[in-house]
């Protein structure tokens, strides 16, 4: 899980320049039946429609995803210590057989993105153990709850939206499942981001980023539309060491992407 994943211009992109969070928000979920007319009628404002209308409207306050948020420590680790915790030993060696097998498909994405491929895996690795576990919550109620939560509101509500204009498009459902926080997918993006940088990574007409090859390559996309340099480096004090900033704030991952990459790419 990611939580700290930059939301870069999305509020912007998503719910127009000057748009203000007027819905109402709390620090319990006694309120949030009354707040989901209120949000829906910022939604509608923002151009979602009926179907992701209705999934707002069938979300309910997520205790779990609540409980996730208050209660973060990996970021707080020591590098060492996160590292071990993130088990960056088996990530790597792992990495190293999934590049070897699939030599092909991230030869395309570098060529395509710029973007090598120990870098992906070690993301790929860190966010959901290369798919093995891509979260159990409902994304819908997971953002929403997070949205009309007091802590962040002004974070979460263009993820939000764009978790509703993903119900709209028929890439996510009302029933789709994803981490504590709402990401999404093999990456693990959060869904605001995912309408923004998502793409058809395998040909089938369709962004789901369920599928290994749409994460692999909307990662990849995303980390190139923040200022990637094909063929720079990505070590702390390189160039790409900045975009790696975007994809999650906290310093201890940004560093662990750095390494881990490394080590899988030699």
């Amino acid at each position: 899980m990611s939580l700290l994943k930059s939301l870069s211009f999305v509020g912007t992109l998503v719910l127009g320049a000057g748009s203000a969070l007027a819905a109402s928000c709390s620090d319990t979920g006694g309120n949030y039946e009354a707040w989901k007319p209120e949000m829906a009628a910022e939604a509608r404002a923002a151009g979602v429609g009926a179907r992701g209308i209705a999934a707002l409207m069938g979300s309910s306050y997520s205790k779990a995803t609540i409980s996730a948020d208050r209660n973060q420590k990996s970021f707080k680790y020591t590098l060492d210590k996160f590292m071990q915790v993130r088990g960056a030993d088996t990530i790597v060696s792992q990495g190293r057989s999934r590049k070897a097998k699939n030599a092909k498909l991230f030869a395309a994405l570098e060529a395509q993105y710029g973007v090598p491929a120990g870098v992906l895996l070690a993301i790929h690795g860190m966010e959901t153990g290369f798919g093995g576990f891509m979260g159990d919550t409902n994304i819908v109620s997971a953002i929403a709850t997070l949205t009309y939560d007091c802590r962040r509101s002004s974070f979460f509500q263009p993820h939000l939206i764009g978790a509703l204009k993903l119900v709209d498009r028929g890439s996510l459902t009302a029933q789709s499942v994803g981490a504590k926080h709402g990401e999404w997918g093999h990456t693990q993006f959060l869904p605001g981001n995912a309408l923004l940088y998502g793409v058809d990574g395998n040909g089938d007409g369709k962004v789901d980023l369920n599928n290994v090859t749409d994460g692999l390559a909307s990662t990849a996309n995303f980390l190139r539309s923040k200022g990637w340099r094909p063929g720079a480096g990505y070590q702390p004090g390189e160039p790409n060491f900045a975009v790696i900033r975007d994809w999650n704030s906290a310093s201890v991952y940004q560093q662990a992407i750095a390494i881990m990459g490394q080590r899988i790419d030699r």
